[in-house]
């Protein structure tokens, strides 16, 4: 950061715009969805809104990362950013159910490349030793997109209509697309090589059955059922191959050798458990807030906040050591005992807490994640080459996001068996719900404890203190603009 310039800034700017609509698209139109379907019908259509975008942007992240490591990351990112505002267009003109899940799916192709082409852009832009301060941005975009993405949903819903909540992405990527053009002059590399089709296939299809058996487990169908047994097997069958097929493939989708290195294999593991506390905590945190403390859906936003609050202000500080230090290992252990901490701190939630302590309480659970996220992805990208920079950003955003899939669905059954366990009565009811809480709680804490003892296994190597050839000379031009 400190041999950048303004142009370069503004080009940095740019990206986090792009990062930023893929986080915060599906929390904007969530919101909407009860008047979508009074507008288009279909019902019990409804989950695949949601679910066709999730699945599409699950698929496409590491193939993006990998488009970009082969024919240039700067144009991937903006191929990414052009196919999200077609197809939020496209969502924003839709006239059936039908319509709109198909056009959400092709929005979620192009979400995909947001995240994990600006991480990749950035990555050889900027010395690992100095991205401490980026990821820092990265970490304050995540609790505004939470907090905002609903209430802008709400409101373009309410004064203008719902198709606004798709046609506000236009301005947005625009203003990214024209920003990262003109000032990222990152040139553009093709490497001749063979598309690995048959690697992209396979670990397509794992993540659509593993994302399809997380959001349909325990909920659409029993964890015993024949459909999600079946989609298990697909899962681990799929992902068995696609091990076999990138240890040939010329140029594998996720290569082989980014796992050679012990900290980016350990730094997945910790971005799949971070994940899954962090999305099983923000989905069933407002379950109590609203069942028990009997707060609505905007006020429930309001007392997440702590918890969104604990995030950025671990991560905004964990950056800028990072970055003063060049010292990182002692993050992800920190993190890991925070986080247990905190979730064990939401097992003193009773029936009868009042939602000013129970909010209160989340702040340590978002401290220790924010420990844990900010810390995984500097290690993931001082752990990988240059040239892997995409293959790497792919793969901790997909890690992240399938551990938060089957987070949220195992800590669901949690949730479910011991709400099932207790009297539902008028009386019974908040206690039902506390114990479905203090079970996603003490899940969450085993997961923490897995993470922390994880991150005792990670090595303190020195951070890289140089940016990449293509970094390098994209600050050169920059200089010279």
């Amino acid at each position: 950061m400190t041999a950048m310039d303004g142009r370069l800034r503004l080009g940095v700017f740019g990206l986090l715009l792009g990062m930023f609509l893929a986080m915060l698209d599906s929390l904007v139109v969530g919101t909407a969805l009860p008047t979508i379907v009074r507008d288009l019908g279909g019902l019990d259509h409804l989950s695949w809104v949601v679910t066709a975008y999730l699945l599409t942007t699950a698929v496409a992240t590491p193939v993006w990362g990998k488009i970009g490591d082969l024919y240039g990351r700067k144009g991937a990112f903006l191929a990414a950013v052009g196919l999200f505002l077609v197809g939020s267009m496209l969502c924003g003109l839709a006239q059936s159910m039908a319509q709109l899940i198909a056009f959400r799916a092709l929005q979620g192709l192009g979400a995909g490349g947001l995240m994990v082409g600006a991480m990749a852009v950035i990555g050889v832009l900027i010395e690992p030793r100095e991205s401490g301060r980026v990821q820092s941005m990265v970490g304050v975009i995540m609790p505004v997109a939470f907090i905002g993405g609903p209430l802008i949903g709400g409101f373009l819903t309410d004064r203008l209509s719902w198709r606004w909540t798709f046609y506000v992405n236009v301005p947005a990527g625009a203003a990214a697309l024209l920003i990262v053009c003109l000032f990222v002059p990152l040139r553009s590399e093709r490497i001749r090589a063979r598309i690995d089709v048959a690697g992209i296939l396979s670990l397509t299809t794992g993540i659509l059955a593993l994302t399809l058996l997380g959001t349909w487990g325990g909920s659409t169908y029993a964890w015993s059922s024949p459909q999600i047994l079946a989609l298990g097997a697909v899962g681990a069958a799929a992902l068995v191959w696609f091990v076999r097929v990138e240890r040939t493939a010329a140029e594998p989708v996720i290569p082989p050798r980014l796992f050679h290195n012990r900290n980016f294999a350990l730094a997945q593991v910790l971005s799949f458990l971070s994940g899954a506390v962090m999305l099983g905590l923000m989905t069933y945190l407002p379950q109590y807030l609203q069942l028990v403390g009997g707060a609505k859906a905007t006020e429930t936003g309001l007392l997440l906040l702590p918890l969104m609050f604990g995030m950025l202000a671990v991560q905004l500080s964990v950056g800028r050591l990072i970055s003063s230090t060049g010292r990182y290992r002692v993050y992800p252990v920190v993190g890991g005992a925070v986080l247990t901490l905190g979730a064990l701190l939401l097992l003193l939630l009773g029936a009868h807490t009042g939602t000013v302590v129970a909010s209160a309480l989340t702040v340590v659970a978002g401290a220790g994640i924010g420990f844990l996220m900010q810390s995984t992805m500097v290690i993931t990208m001082n752990s990988a080459e240059p040239r892997d920079m995409g293959a790497a950003s792919g793969t901790v955003i997909l890690l992240r996001t399938i551990g938060g899939s089957l987070g949220v669905s195992l800590l669901g059954a949690v949730f479910t068996s011991r709400l099932g366990g207790r009297t539902a009565g008028a009386n019974g009811f908040p206690e039902a719900v506390a114990s479905g809480l203090h079970g996603v709680a003490a899940g969450c804490a085993a997961l923490a404890v897995v993470g922390c003892a994880v991150a005792w296994c990670v090595r303190e190597v020195p951070l890289r203190s140089a940016v990449s050839p293509e970094g390098a000379e994209a600050g050169a031009t920059a200089a010279r603009s």
